[in-house]
């Protein structure tokens, strides 16, 4: 609507279209609760409080039914198609339990598909429900050294994107091109500097004089705090902190402290996000309505972990002119639930229109017709057994070999030193001490890429697991006990133009097709946690005991994440920034 309207709406010259009535406002602005209306013209409110000059003939009215109107909630950070869902499927899975905007890089289609991609993203979210606030990722990839993708953003990218509407800021700015002064990176900063753009961080473990340094780049907050400690430091040096409660990664207890122990007073600079999230997960747990939850039960006021779920991140990210409360100007993003202390979901008005009810959309969402350049993006030939063999030119028959430990503590992976047979100049897997062939298999037809390496933590006892979507750069990642299956699952994923697949003894036991750029899909959420149990449970029928299987392996050529990491470059040392052959030398 054009502002004028929205004046003369808010005056009630123009009546309007929805009112909320018989509910308790709870105002994030003010810290209370008390009766209230709420007026709604278009996809904005416009009056709050007392609206009855607002209701007209044709006016439409919402019985609350004496129960609690929350803001919409705002994920402060999230890789959206890490969920394998598309924009319309995610907002399908989160939507109905409250969460109406996210703040997101879409990076992952940025590297497969560059700013095309990402338009189309945005545009699919802007004729939706779920808001979607974009962060023009720092440089892509965030790998480092930098591996093979499809589109690297670059300054000129910055350029040509700070204005459009949904640009917030400057997304995931990792630590490491921070401290190696990445001259791109940089320029990047500049740029958003020159449009008044904030810039939002990635510094997980950064202490000391490294924060000094890194806060001095003008880094508003930060979402990777593995302690509370941690938080508490950024929090001193001037950061917004952004609590992660993620399917994998579970750090809301340990650093929800900072609001109930450490820095109370200072809880108004603590907000919410998820970073990565699955749909098995999101439906037996809940979304940020379950972060709300996770901190009352920790011991924080349900008001105040309620502004953390909402009027808290549209701070930090300087968004709160558009959403996180109920306020005249706002998006009607409005969550009706039963009580602040218990914040069950019962209805979702999103951009003006009640959208789900009983956890569920009342609204038809049809996802848009996929452009050409989102299919077949794979333009890798299919691979064959012998090239995914880990090979030495040193001439002996046992070799110490660096091996990428892997723990259930997902975000930290080990050097693990073990010494390895060889036979005709190839060094095999050992099953037995859990020894196992990592792969990374480059994509996009830029390279030959397919460099193996050795991994421990996953217990396969045979079969191989592969998955087409892994973050930062998705390529190929695939974890096996021998080269035949693996070779079977890749090319299943190349077949299907994209996916996860598990192999045993030659058997493709179970293959989710991924085909929107070989990450996501249209499919219900529902539909996808049945593959994603079925994914994981095959996986654990060939002896995997990590909590989330193919997400433990998707996650291992992130760079930014200590020690080690695989990329199609090959072993990455994640502290010294550099290649490293996994086979040492002799034993």
């Amino acid at each position: 609507m054009k502002i004028r309207d929205l004046i003369r709406a808010g005056a009630g010259d123009i009546k309007s279209d929805l009112v909320i009535t018989n509910g308790n406002l709870i105002n994030v602005a003010s810290s209370e609760i008390y009766p209230a209306e709420i007026a709604i013209k278009g996809t904005h409110i416009v009056a709050i409080g007392d609206v009855e000059h607002c209701k007209g003939p044709d006016t439409q009215y919402l019985d609350a039914k004496g129960q609690y109107l929350s803001p919409g909630m705002i994920d402060g950070h999230l890789h959206v198609e890490c969920s394998k869902l598309s924009v319309t499927s995610f907002a399908k899975l989160v939507v109905p339990l409250g969460t109406t905007s996210i703040v997101s890089g879409l990076d992952q289609i940025l590297v497969v598909s560059g700013l095309e991609g990402v338009r189309h993203f945005l545009d699919e979210a802007n004729a939706g429900p779920m808001t979607i606030f974009w962060g023009a990722p720092c440089k892509t990839p965030y790998t480092m050294p930098t591996s093979t993708v499809g589109h690297y953003f670059k300054p000129g990218d910055h350029r040509a994107t700070h204005d459009w509407p949904e640009c917030i800021g400057i997304w995931e700015t990792v630590r490491e091109f921070i401290q190696e002064e990445d001259d791109d990176v940089l320029e990047a900063l500049e740029i958003a500097a020159k449009n008044k753009l904030p810039v939002f961080g990635c510094a997980p473990m950064c202490r000391g004089h490294k924060l000094a340094s890194y806060a001095s780049a003008g880094i508003r907050l930060d979402h990777e705090s593995y302690s509370a400690d941690e938080s508490l430091e950024k929090l001193r040096n001037g950061m917004f902190v952004v609590v992660r409660e993620a399917s994998i990664s579970h750090f809301l207890k340990e650093n929800i402290q900072l609001a109930t122990k450490l820095a109370p007073k200072a809880a108004h600079r603590i907000s919410f996000c998820t970073d990565d999230v699955v749909a098995s997960d999101v439906l037996k747990r809940g979304h940020l309505d379950n972060m709300v939850r996770m901190a009352i039960a920790e011991g924080v006021d349900p008001l105040s972990a309620i502004q953390m779920a909402t009027i808290n991140s549209a701070v930090a990210y300087r968004i709160d002119h558009k959403v996180g409360l109920i306020a005249p100007g706002r998006l009607a993003d409005i969550v009706i639930v039963d009580d602040p202390a218990t914040f069950n979901v019962q209805q979702v008005i999103a951009k003006g229109e009640l959208v789900a009810q009983g956890g569920k959309m009342i609204v038809d969402l049809q996802p848009p017709a996929r452009p050409a350049y989102l299919q077949g993006t794979l333009k890798v030939k299919p691979v064959t057994p012998d090239e995914l063999k880990l090979r030495t030119d040193i001439d002996a028959d046992e070799v110490n070999v660096l091996a990428i430990s892997v723990t259930n503590e997902i975000f930290i992976r080990k050097r693990h030193d073990a010494v390895m047979k060889v036979s005709n100049g190839v060094v095999e897997p050992d099953v037995a001490r859990d020894l196992l062939y990592i792969t990374v298999v480059e994509r996009y037809g830029k390279t030959n890429n397919r460099p193996t390496g050795i991994v421990s933590g996953f217990h396969l006892e045979s079969g191989a697991l592969a998955t087409s979507t892994s973050p930062d750069d998705n390529n190929i990642v695939c974890v096996g006990t021998n080269s035949e299956d693996m070779a079977i699952a890749i090319n299943r994923i190349i077949e299907g133009g994209g996916g996860q697949a598990v192999v045993n003894n030659g058997e493709i036991l179970e293959f989710l097709e991924l085909p929107i750029a070989g990450i996501v899909s249209d499919i219900e959420p529902e539909e996808m946690a049945g593959f994603e149990e079925r994914l994981d449970a095959a996986a654990r029928s060939l002896g995997c005991d990590l909590p989330w299987p193919l997400m433990y392996m998707f996650v291992l050529s992130i760079t930014a994440i200590p020690d080690y990491a695989m990329t199609d470059l090959g072993v990455v040392d994640c502290v010294a920034l550099e290649i490293v052959d996994p086979v040492q030398s002799a034993a």
